[in-house]
């Protein structure tokens, strides 16, 4: 087995016992399920802001915890010295956290589908466009919070300070149609929000916005070449 495959099985196995990787898997479960059981078979709402919540909170919340935690401890600096370059681990962590991502979204739309009869998108390309761009977007963001943070501490709360407020705006937390009018528009425009409303054109049946693809494209490649000059690995 070479290095990067060892360090892929490793950190597969500390993924699956971190407590924030089952937070992320079950926190948005628990929200379709419970709000499931009172929509109606129509509903395109409920199933996108489940999908968001999921992607969110990894992107937000578990990849940048991971990463400053792990150059905090200098296992970034340690990796270094080693045939495994501190590259490969932020590589390999942005696949499994991936994987993680499909996992739970897979989760949810199964569940969605099957026990809540739910309804899903009838066109696969312009959701799984939407999804990619989405999760490009929230991952960029955690990069940028790993970049900045001095320690796993610091990233837990940075991400947190930054999810509420998004996910308010992006309209997770009441219906966009609650909301003043200001602040909707302001929150369509987020990276939550961009990835939420897109996600609900989609279920709809309607055209995906190319306007707010535009706005996620640009939020994963601006923030990303930010965290890429601002990472630092000690």
């Amino acid at each position: 087995m070479t290095a990067l495959a060892k360090l892929t099985s490793v950190e597969l196995k500390l993924l699956v016992r971190e407590p924030g990787a089952m937070f992320a898997l079950l926190i948005p479960l628990f929200i379709l399920v419970v709000f499931g059981s009172s929509i109606e078979p129509g509903d395109t709402v409920l199933v996108p802001m489940s999908l968001a919540i999921a992607v969110g909170l990894v992107g937000l919340y578990l990849m940048p915890t991971t990463l400053a935690t792990y150059r905090e401890r200098g296992i970034l600096r340690r990796l270094s010295t080693t045939p495994v370059r501190p590259g490969s681990m932020l590589v390999v962590q942005l696949i499994l956290q991936l994987v993680l991502v499909v996992a739970a979204c897979g989760l949810l739309l199964t569940v969605a589908g099957t026990v809540l009869g739910a309804r899903l998108p009838g066109a696969a390309l312009p959701a799984l466009v939407t999804f990619l761009l989405g999760t490009a977007a929230l991952f960029a963001i955690g990069l940028l919070i790993a970049a900045l943070a001095p320690n796993g501490r610091a990233a837990n709360g940075i991400g947190v300070l930054l999810y509420f407020p998004m996910a308010f705006l992006a309209g997770l937390m009441q219906p966009v149609d609650q909301m003043p009018a200001i602040l909707a528009s302001i929150g369509r425009y987020t990276p939550l929000g961009a990835f939420r409303q897109a996600l609900q054109d989609v279920w709809a049946g309607g055209s995906p916005s190319l306007l707010l693809w535009g706005v996620l494209a640009a939020y994963a490649v601006i923030i990303s070449v930010a965290a890429a000059r601002l990472f630092r690995w000690e």
